[in-house]
């Protein structure tokens, strides 16, 4: 079966220090790294999604949005963590380039030809997708509910994703959610090499 990863919005408005920080967000990175290493070995596709906001979006809370102002385009929030490894053959897609999308799903991304996150999986011929990054409550369960949407057989690396938890529980209840989508919980340690 062919596998890709896909690296959600591990950027530092995420991490802490950042615009919204997601409360040790920077502990997926390391263990991300040892995915990636895997995946690029095995010569697999690795896709990177980010925000990629506009200065003024109705996502932010200034524009009637729920979110302050984060991923603004071309700011140091934006940016990937610095200590994640982005292999030279990683594909960045980007999303919420639009003034009125909130664009919580990688499967809303695209490349700089806006080529989309769907694009390449079926030019990849991918059946299996691996997901981890940030936030697990949210970009994590909207791209994991759309790659299940889109009959992939999803796995959720539960130990490279963290979450808002903006109520106690979200997270959890993102993660069964997924379950329920038919996702699969995996980690390194059940990890086929």
């Amino acid at each position: 079966m062919k596998k890709a990863l896909l690296v959600v919005d591990v950027q530092n408005d995420f991490c802490p220090g950042g615009a919204l920080p997601v409360s040790g967000g920077d502990k997926v990175v390391p263990v991300l790294n040892k995915y990636i290493k895997l995946f690029s070995q095995k010569k697999l596709p690795i896709f990177f999604s980010r925000d990629w906001h506009p200065k003024k979006t109705a996502h932010f809370k200034k524009f009637g949005g729920l979110w302050p102002a984060h991923c603004v385009q071309k700011t140091p929030g934006a940016r990937f963590h610095p200590q994640l490894n982005i292999p030279e053959a990683g594909i960045i897609l980007s999303k919420g380039l639009g003034p009125d999308e909130d664009s919580y799903s990688a499967f809303q991304a695209g490349d700089e030809k806006g080529q989309s996150l769907t694009h390449f999986l079926t030019d990849f011929g991918i059946e299996e997708l691996y997901i981890g990054g940030l936030a697990t409550d949210y970009c994590v369960k909207f791209s994991a509910l759309d790659a299940a949407k889109n009959g992939l057989k999803v796995k959720i690396l539960t130990d490279a994703i963290k979450g808002v938890d903006l109520k106690p529980g979200d997270s959890k209840d993102a993660v069964a959610m997924m379950v329920k989508a038919g996702a699969e919980k995996v980690d390194l340690s059940g990890f086929k090499k």
